[in-house]
């Protein structure tokens, strides 16, 4: 009895340190991202357009290296910790690329909002799904298919060039993020209570700091398009 209480006690100050891991992770691969957005919306803007506009498939090509990355990381917690955090930091510097197109197209006081507001959601859902006792896997499965087929809308509307459809499914994309957001708390919290002794915590974290890291970034994007009203600036 007295071993039990004692390895529960560990877990519990070692959940505090993985979430704090897991958490910090997480920050700092949004605040590069921001980084690499802000320099390439900026200092190097002439060369990123240049860039995408020389290369028309450069776009398919990263956005394949980052789902390389994205199963490199999720579905090998028991990587070398190094390996995940290089990972992981591509992976933000590629989204920063990416993020810079928003910069540049637009209003940056509606970015501001989307940021600060997304910034704030996520906060109360991940604490919320850190320490809720409802099991959240039911909710989490069901936004996963919901995801699916919000993808698949977006695929479409990519020929359909539609800002209402765009702006009407940013609604849902809130919602399904919203949810995942506790969803994956919870479910990193209870992979290091049950796996924590057999895995390597770091890269284990790092896993979780990507699946927050899109969540907070599909939050953030599906946000601005509702601030912006669907639209950029001129």
């Amino acid at each position: 009895m007295n071993n039990s209480n004692q390895t529960y006690a560990a877990g519990e100050g070692g959940l505090n340190r993985f979430f704090t891991k897991m958490y910090g992770f997480m920050a700092g691969a949004v605040a590069f991202s921001a980084l690499i957005a802000y320099l390439c919306a900026t200092t190097f803007q002439m060369s990123v357009l240049n860039f995408f506009g020389t290369h028309r498939f450069a776009f398919f090509a990263l956005f394949a290296i980052q789902l390389v990355m994205v199963f490199g990381v999720s579905f090998k917690p028991g990587r070398s910790a190094v390996s995940s955090i290089v990972m992981l930091f591509a992976f933000a510097g590629i989204e920063g690329l990416f993020l810079s197109t928003i910069l540049m197209v637009y209003d940056i006081s509606h970015v501001a909002m989307a940021f600060v507001a997304a910034a704030t959601e996520f906060v109360v859902l991940a604490i919320f799904g850190a320490t809720t006792k409802k099991d959240l896997s039911g909710f989490g499965k069901q936004a996963l298919a919901a995801l699916i087929a919000l993808i698949l809308v977006t695929f479409i509307n990519i020929f359909l060039q539609s800002p209402m459809i765009s702006y009407i499914f940013s609604f849902v994309g809130v919602i399904i993020f919203t949810i995942l957001t506790a969803w994956d708390s919870q479910n990193f919290k209870n992979m290091y209570l049950q796996f924590g002794d057999q895995v390597n915590t770091t890269s284990l974290a790092v896993s979780g700091a990507l699946q927050l890291y899109l969540d907070f970034i599909n939050i953030f994007i599906q946000l601005l398009t509702i601030f912006s009203g669907g639209s950029s600036r001129d």
